[in-house]
């Protein structure tokens, strides 16, 4: 589950480009290293290309919504193979940070302007700071009360969600294990909106029907024994100098035994720190609930063999999300060439074992890491370490970085509604289950499912062929308007039909074991254009034409300018993107009249 982290705008433009990728795919992410130049395009220069469509903005103000008082501070600058720049910024009013204000600017080869990607429909506008009626203090009470939690700093923000502008105040909020970002009206004193800031993978709503069904989960374990040539034993280096990668094995709990790049730390040391991969690593939180990854212990041993296959090893869930994690970042970087979850060539951290019978896993992002529970010993038995579920995770940490995708609303329960954030859970299921097809482990099949290897009843948590199969979420097939009230998990099957669709078709037919028949609405037929295109052009609508706000058919615009620049206008891949998304009921014809 993506549980939102709303982040303060962290005003400091350092942007990197970088090219190449799945069918002429390309993604530029934040930097810390300051300003470099693409590969694609050495002449290009990524501070005059933000100078560029800042520029354009302000000059074509009807159209991306920005106005006096506005500052624009550039994210990411993306540049295409064919020549397109789009810069994503995030921006400040008056100095205030603006909730909902992210944009994209989209410029041609010659740096002129071609159009622009908008969160918020409408001008940013709100009371002057002076209106504000409560004190810092007053509104970081206010927060504390309703996250009932320790309160930070109250600062000052517009809030240019749902349709308006307000001027209110940002807090932070720790709770027990976590933090909620609670938004307060500065006016009013009204409480806009209370997120948590981790992101589970269960939803209270599926772990409360389980709970009503008195359903449990034990997943089996212990699953192979046969060690890949070469890799088990002590890995020793022959390199003299330490710290050095070295040839380890995993024996994980779900898939068998794995190869595993570690440290050798010292002649007959090893660390579970992956050094050609960031320094991915993970820890053992040893049952706290903290959320500082420093705090974890570190997994060392002096054979370079972790875990063995069963529970009765603290290693064994260790080594699973180590190879989950190395597996989901080895997808981004092969096919998109993607360095790192945010692109920034850091690390992807983990700590497992994350406080006392906690029955979830979940991309926090206080901690920048993955954290995973135990289970709690009734409904989830086991660690929630399996593969799909660190790849639909992390991916949370994807869309993080790039569109930022939000829920509409949360209730009091912790539950997320609204199409933004049906799209973020759609789009970890997407390319988590791309991770399994690019994992191709023998002992984790890939599929077109999620969840399947939890020991769930149903055999799976959620499905792309024919999202409503799944009963414990009641996950639809197709869009209507009553998908604005509908939880996110539940709700996420609507882009997620429409992009199995896009890769495999309508009707029935047998991928590797699993058996799919997908259904279209009033019997439209498709045909896939395969896997590889559909994911080239979900991922490119992600990162250059979503923002915040996005919804399914902002969406299906999204996938469709993205098809156009990998394949053309008249090409069957348009065409058939445009199909699926007829064939789950989001049509140009039925998109909501704001949009139009």
């Amino acid at each position: 589950m993506r549980r939102p982290h709303i982040r303060s705008l962290a005003i400091a433009v350092t942007v990197a480009t970088a090219a190449t990728g799945l069918a002429g795919t390309a993604f530029a992410g934040p930097s810390t290293t300051g300003v470099e130049r693409t590969a694609a395009s050495s002449a290009t220069n990524a501070t005059a290309v933000v100078e560029a469509a800042r520029s354009a903005a302000f000059a074509h103000a009807s159209a991306t919504g920005v106005s006096k008082g506005d500052a624009l501070h550039a994210q990411d600058v993306m540049v295409d193979p064919e020549g397109a720049r789009h810069v994503r910024f995030v921006r400040t009013h008056g100095n205030l940070p603006v909730l909902g204000g992210d944009l994209i600017v989209h410029l041609d080869h010659k740096l002129a302007y071609t159009g622009v990607t908008r969160a918020a429909d409408h001008a940013v506008k709100p009371a002057a700071t002076s209106q504000a009626k409560l004190t810092a203090a007053q509104a970081a009470a206010k927060a504390a009360k309703a996250a009932k939690g320790d309160a930070s700093s109250a600062q000052l923000v517009v809030d240019a969600r749902g349709g308006a502008s307000a001027l209110a105040y940002q807090v932070t909020v720790a709770t027990q294990g976590s933090s909620h970002t609670v938004v307060v009206d500065a006016v009013s004193g009204k409480v806009r909106s209370n997120t948590p800031d981790s992101d589970e993978f269960l939803s209270p709503k599926l772990l409360d029907t389980l709970r009503k069904r008195g359903e449990t989960a034990d997943p089996a374990t212990g699953v192979g024994s046969s060690a890949p040539s070469g890799l088990l034993g002590s890995g020793s280096s022959a390199a003299a100098a330490y710290p050095s990668a070295a040839k380890g094995t995993g024996k994980t709990l779900f898939v068998g035994n794995v190869g595993l790049t570690t440290t050798q730390t010292s002649r007959g040391h090893y660390q579970l720190k992956d050094p050609s991969r960031y320094g991915t690593e993970t820890r053992d939180a040893k049952g706290t609930m903290t959320e500082k990854f420093s705090s974890g212990s570190k997994f060392t041993n002096t054979s370079n063999v972790w875990g063995n296959n069963k529970t009765t090893s603290r290693v064994s869930a260790a080594a699973d999300a180590q190879y989950g994690i190395t597996k989901t970042l080895d997808f981004y970087k092969s096919t998109f060439k993607r360095k790192g979850i945010a692109n920034n060539s850091k690390p992807a951290r983990a700590m497992v074992h994350w406080g006392k019978k906690v029955a979830n896993a979940f991309w926090d992002p206080t901690c920048n890491c993955m954290l995973y529970g135990d289970g709690d010993g009734e409904m989830f038995k086991k660690p929630l370490v399996v593969l799909d579920v660190t790849g639909h995770e992390l991916t949370h940490g994807v869309v993080e970085a790039t569109a930022n995708l939000q829920p509409t609303f949360v209730d009091e329960y912790g539950n997320q509604y609204g199409e933004p954030g049906s799209l973020n859970e759609s789009l970890a299921d997407i390319f988590g289950s791309n991770v399994e097809f690019y994992a191709k482990n023998a002992k984790d099949t890939p599929d077109y499912l999620v969840g399947e290897k939890l020991g769930l009843a149903q055999k799976f948590l959620r499905r792309l062929d024919h999202p409503s199969l799944d009963k414990l979420e009641g996950t639809i097939d197709y869009w209507s308007s009553d998908v604005y009230y509908t939880e996110v998990h539940a709700g996420s099957g609507v882009s997620s039909h429409a992009y199995y669709l896009l890769a495999e078709g309508s009707g029935k037919k047998k991928i590797g074991t699993v058996t799919y028949n997908s259904p279209t609405y009033h019997n439209i037929a498709v045909k896939g254009i395969g896997r590889t295109k559909a994911t080239a052009i979900y991922y490119r609508a992600l990162t250059r034409y979503m923002v915040s706000t996005t919804d399914f058919h902002q969406a299906r615009v999204a996938t469709l300018k993205a098809a156009k620049d990998l394949y053309g206008a008249n090409s069957t891949e348009y065409k058939t993107v445009d199909k699926s998304w007829s064939a789950v009921n989001v049509t140009a014809a039925n998109t909501p009249r704001a949009h139009r």
